[in-house]
């Protein structure tokens, strides 16, 4: 295992880290059947890691990770609370109902939290988020207390992670990329204000779509390649472990695919959209572009349940939207030139095809 820097902070982080949601235990239908372990196997699970070198494991309050984030104090106790750093997270906009969700989660973990991140942060909270008595203030004001280390923002989106990147309050950041979308990690690379944070890189197989298509050491290969603290990988198995973390990643010898050779390898199934999720096509309408076509490549990528009622939701909408939009900024805007507006009735006739309530 190598380490790198975590931006500021004068901690030294595994390359790869340990994303709890794997091991948590209850009905979780987007899980695989292998998971739901209990409390033994899941702290074998992450001793496995530790013992591969593994040395940051995140985690999320209970109503989103489930038991996970008590198993991760469980874990910290027995293993030793100094030898591990813990990220922890929770999707609360406000500073009242952030500080009471810190105040919950040491008592889960047993112990502070190193890291502590406002989850999914999105354009219809960020205002809140980042404004007085926010959520960003109530994580500084509890770093200040002593309950958490350093302060972080954890988004699938550019803007706000560069708002984060920009803020001083900010430590660490954590941002989703791989192999295919990997728009974002190529303008994180080229914006210095990036490289003061640490980055923390989940999504590495695509919700796990894309071990499929390419090995494991590719998929990482890629994502290391670029300038993160460590790439976040969720973890269930001894399998999954050792394939995560017994090879020799990003070494001078590692041949990462082109974004092309990507689409190539795709092309042999379905007809991808070329879209890498920059989130430069911004649309007038409000329409996330960037986000339906990414389900539209995770329903032919195996996905094909979550991705129709997701795209259910609001694509008839958006596809009026691009059949009534006379400029259409989105087209100049994309570096692949994507002719958005046919992709988008593209997608809606997706729909149409394989949902029969779609539009009742």
């Amino acid at each position: 295992m190598k380490y790198r820097m975590l931006g500021s902070t004068g901690l030294m982080v595994s390359e790869i880290s340990f994303g709890t949601i794997p091991i948590l235990q209850g009905n979780i239908p987007v899980l695989p059947n292998y998971y739901n372990l209990d409390e033994t196997q899941a702290l074998t699970v992450m001793e496995y890691a530790y013992k591969l070198g593994c040395n940051l494991y995140d985690t999320a309050i209970v109503p989103e990770y489930g038991d996970a984030e008590i198993k991760l104090g469980k874990f910290a106790n027995f293993i030793g609370r100094n030898r591990i750093i813990i990220s922890d997270k929770a999707r609360f906009f406000s500073g009242s109902e952030m500080y009471q969700a810190v105040e919950i989660s040491c008592k889960n973990l047993g112990t502070t939290p190193d890291l502590y991140f406002v989850h999914q942060v999105d354009a219809n909270h960020e205002d809140e988020v980042f404004g007085p008595k926010g959520a960003l203030d109530a994580l500084v004001q509890l770093k200040t207390e002593g309950k958490i280390r350093y302060v972080g923002i954890a988004t699938h989106y550019y803007d706000i992670l560069l708002r984060g990147a920009k803020d001083d309050r900010v430590d660490v950041l954590q941002g989703s990329g791989n192999l295919l979308e990997r728009g974002m990690l190529e303008r994180i690379q080229k914006e210095p204000l990036f490289h003061k944070k640490g980055f923390l890189v989940n999504k590495i197989y695509a919700a796990g779509l894309l071990p499929a298509k390419f090995s494991v050491q590719t998929l990482i290969d890629f994502v290391l390649s670029y300038p993160i603290s460590s790439a976040l990988i969720g973890l269930g198995t001894k399998a999954q472990v050792n394939a995560a973390m017994c090879q020799k990643f990003h070494t001078a010898k590692s041949k990462i695919p082109s974004f092309a050779e990507v689409l190539s390898v795709l092309e042999k199934e379905y007809t991808p959209i070329p879209c890498d999720r920059c989130q430069r096509c911004v649309c007038p309408f409000g329409t996330e572009i960037h986000t339906i076509f990414r389900q539209y490549q995770y329903f032919y990528l195996g996905k094909d349940f979550w991705a129709l009622k997701k795209l259910s939701l609001g694509i008839a909408e958006s596809a009026r939207h691009c059949r009534e939009c006379v400029l259409m900024p989105c087209i100049d805007a994309c570096p692949y030139k994507i002719r958005i507006p046919q992709k988008m009735q593209e997608v809606e006739l997706l729909v149409q095809n394989y949902n029969p309530l779609f539009g009742s």
